[in-house]
């Protein structure tokens, strides 16, 4: 399964009470300050690739600060609580609509700020009160309700119709172990694969009406927005290479019109399985749509390391 979006309550902890206190036979304001609330904290980490770990999650809390104590003790602050997410999450607040994006590894963002802890009547002395008989409460940690949502952050996405050989090309270009099999949306959930330094993303296939909930509709189409290159793989076995081109573009563009401006490429998949005369005959029809069509099959080595050399 793969979570790609989370709704969460995230509660800071409250800070601890003051305390009032005496000094014995002196008489003197003894009472400590409260503790400092948790709080929660937000980590990239490039370990992650989805937002699995709070699927079951509804609500994330920090403890709450120590209460002061005699002898101008100061409570102990609480835990703080770091929640590791994938790079390439974004946290929304559904209230404030506050966004806080999560770009760079290991790079820190404060979500909920804890309550600070109440003040002791020793530090309420003042030279009219040298003997106050009051403590502050600690204050409310800060609370929100939020909506996480992961984008994968691709260097190359793998797009085309279902059976046009993308989670097969992926595991050939990468060391990523994609599930293959010959039947509609084989891939239910993104396939990540590393070549050298660069992330390639093997989305699931598109069909007519997928922007608008049709098949598995635009669930998976918003994690192509942050991909650099589109890698449109079309089968030579199509009887409409044209048409399948044309499906897949159309869903882009009713989901979001800047994803048919990205760079992109064609990759006529499979073309061990017909006759040379087909394969350039299609080759000729696509590029009259792209420029750029490479005809590649996973048996000719020769057309991988093509691939590899253009993108």
């Amino acid at each position: 399964m793969f979570v790609d979006e989370v709704t969460l309550k995230i509660e800071s902890g409250k800070g601890g009470d003051g305390k009032t206190s005496f000094f014995p036979g002196r008489g003197g304001p003894s009472g400590g300050n409260g503790g400092n609330g948790g709080n929660i904290l937000v980590c990239a980490s490039i370990q992650l690739s989805n937002l699995n770990k709070y699927a079951s999650v509804r609500r994330l809390s920090a403890s709450n600060g120590a209460p002061g104590d005699f002898n101008r003790r100061t409570g102990a602050n609480g835990d703080d609580i770091i929640a590791d997410m994938p790079v390439g999450t974004t946290i929304t607040d559904v209230e404030t609509h506050e966004v806080f994006e999560i770009t760079e590894e290991d790079k820190m963002i404060l979500l909920c700020q804890g309550g600070k802890g109440g003040l002791g009547n020793d530090a309420l002395k003042s030279a009219t009160s040298q003997t106050p008989k009051r403590a502050k409460p600690g204050l409310k940690g800060q609370v929100r309700n939020v909506k996480i949502v992961l984008k994968l952050i691709a260097d190359y996405g793998l797009i085309g119709m279902p059976n046009a050989g993308k989670s097969t090309l992926l595991n050939e270009l990468t060391s990523a172990h994609a599930k293959i099999a010959n039947y509609p949306f084989t891939t239910l959930e993104p396939n990540l694969g590393a070549m050298g330094k660069k992330i390639l993303a093997d989305i699931p296939g598109l069909i007519e009406g997928a922007s608008k909930g049709r098949g598995l509709g635009i669930k998976f189409l918003k994690h192509i927005e942050k991909v650099q290159l589109l890698l449109h793989c079309i089968s030579v076995e199509s009887t409409d290479v044209i048409q399948d081109y044309k499906t897949v573009m159309n869903e882009l563009s009713e989901h979001n019109l800047e994803l048919v401006k990205k760079d992109s490429i064609i990759l006529l998949t499979k073309i061990d399985l017909v006759e040379e005369a087909e394969i350039k005959k299609k080759i000729k029809q696509l590029k009259k749509l792209v420029k750029y069509v490479y005809p590649i099959s996973i048996h000719d080595p020769k057309s991988i390391e093509t691939i590899r050399k253009a993108i």
